[in-house]
């Protein structure tokens, strides 16, 4: 992976991330919404930025920052449902040439979701981000979420 400004903001965020949440939450829920308070505010391609739980089959909302999102994403549609479904990180360029997308915002024109793991390393969710603009996600977006996506959880590691 190239050492690129991009990689270095990731890596500056990280570590801001992971202070914010060692020395003040034990708590999943507000590690969470500290990481989507930062990552939303600070880059600026980042339209919609939250999580979605994974609840007695359905995927549910939870803390996020962007428009209003859709509460619950019907079964085995969309990206994030892909995701839940391959346990593998998706980067879609144009959500317009992903089969079955959910536009909860019509303005979403790029997506990127990683699957999210909880303190017995079984998958629970999902940390899902929208952009604006076409292709705004590649390896870099990918390699740093699932980084800190792994701290809510595992703030120590």
């Amino acid at each position: 992976m190239e050492y690129t400004a991009k990689y270095k903001k990731y890596e500056r965020l990280c570590r801001q991330i992971k202070e914010l949440i060692k020395k003040s939450s034990n708590n999943p829920v507000s590690n969470m919404s500290t990481m989507i308070a930062v990552l939303h505010h600070k880059i600026p391609c980042f339209f919609w930025t939250g999580f979605y739980f994974l609840v007695d089959g359905k995927l549910q909302v939870g803390p996020y920052q962007g428009s209003l999102a859709c509460i619950d994403l019907a079964k085995d549609t969309g990206i994030c449902w892909a995701v839940i479904n391959t346990k593998e990180i998706i980067v879609v360029p144009d959500v317009e040439e992903f089969s079955g997308h959910i536009a909860c915002d019509s303005r979403s024109c790029s997506e990127i979701v990683v699957p999210l793991y909880n303190e017995k390393n079984e998958l629970c969710g999902v940390l899902d981000v929208d952009s604006r603009e076409l292709n705004s996600f590649d390896e870099t977006d990918a390699y740093w979420l699932e980084k800190i996506s792994r701290l809510v959880y595992h703030p120590n590691v």
